[in-house]
């Protein structure tokens, strides 16, 4: 898995890309948030819109996000998902729990 970053205003966005699962990217992902943390970051945007396929291992690593963001007083929020994520995050509950939006403009729109 690729990784890259930017800012837009106080917001650090997470571009994953290829596939998040078992020993393929998902440590990558819970290591590029605790470093955005370590920086000062406290708004996450991860926009998956170039991720292909996410399995449980990459829910679980997503959760741990989660809980990392919010054990810095901060926000996430998550775009951009394919319809097999996006299903595999409805099935799982987790849009209840994740500020979840189709786009990156509608993610940063009063974040």
């Amino acid at each position: 898995m690729k990784m890259t970053t930017r800012s837009h205003n106080d917001v650090t966005i997470l571009y994953p890309e290829g596939k998040i699962t078992l020993g393929d990217g998902d440590q990558e992902l819970g290591e590029a948030v605790r470093t955005s943390l370590e920086q000062g970051a406290r708004k996450v945007l991860i926009n998956f819109s170039k991720v292909s396929y996410l399995d449980s291992s990459g829910v679980g690593e997503l959760v741990g996000c989660y809980t990392s963001v919010k054990g810095k007083s901060g926000e996430l929020r998550i775009c951009g998902m394919n319809s097999r994520i996006f299903s595999l995050i409805t099935m799982t509950s987790l849009h209840s729990v994740f500020d979840v939006k189709d786009t990156e403009e509608e993610s940063l729109s009063g974040f």
